[in-house]
């Protein structure tokens, strides 16, 4: 994807792959180059800046829908934990590395995900995750993106995420669709 878009207003982005956290100012051209699970990576001024779903009418686009499970609650009554768990990996399949247009899932980034009831029908998860790199300042962004997205889901009350080194990430942990996507196979 190569889309260029005028900023219609300033908006916080991180830098790339730093992490660390700027304005990009109104009418400066964004050159996108990715936009996946709702946010964006894209080039203004030859660097390279991650621009999340809460900013995409920066861009021009609409503010993404927040997903909920009211709609299935309603029509079937409360999810069981296990349709929660698959719930929410389908949701972990929505956060994506700003440099890598594969999800954190099918990059084997997602060590555990573990669901605690807390409450009636409220869940507490807790995460392990890992990154492509140990130095990749990111980690924080991505974690982020990860926690927030969980909490998005009605019946999670918290999220936990934790980076962890152990084991270190490999190329052998992607899913085979991840590594031919990535020309890999």
């Amino acid at each position: 994807m190569s889309e260029q878009k005028i900023l219609t207003r300033d908006v916080e982005a991180s830098v790339v792959p730093i992490g660390t956290k700027v304005t990009l100012q109104k009418g400066e051209t964004a050159h996108i180059t990715q936009s996946l699970g709702g946010t964006y990576t894209v080039i203004v001024n030859g660097n390279m800046f991650r621009i999340g779903s809460k900013d995409a009418d920066a861009l021009g686009f609409d503010l993404p829908a927040t997903p909920t499970l009211t709609a299935d609650a309603a029509a079937t009554g409360p999810l069981t934990q296990e349709q929660l768990e698959k719930k929410v990996w389908e949701q972990l399949k929505t956060c994506y590395d700003p440099e890598i247009p594969v999800n954190v899932v099918d990059l084997g980034l997602i060590y555990d995900c573990h669901l605690t009831l807390i409450g009636e029908a409220n869940y507490k998860a807790d995460v392990k995750m890992t990154l492509t790199a140990p130095g990749c300042g990111m980690g924080p962004v991505l974690a982020q993106d990860v926690q927030n997205k969980l909490i998005s889901l009605e019946p999670i009350d918290e999220a936990n995420v934790e980076l962890v080194w152990d084991p270190p990430w490999n190329q052998s942990m992607m899913t085979e669709a991840a590594k031919l996507q990535l020309g890999l196979l």
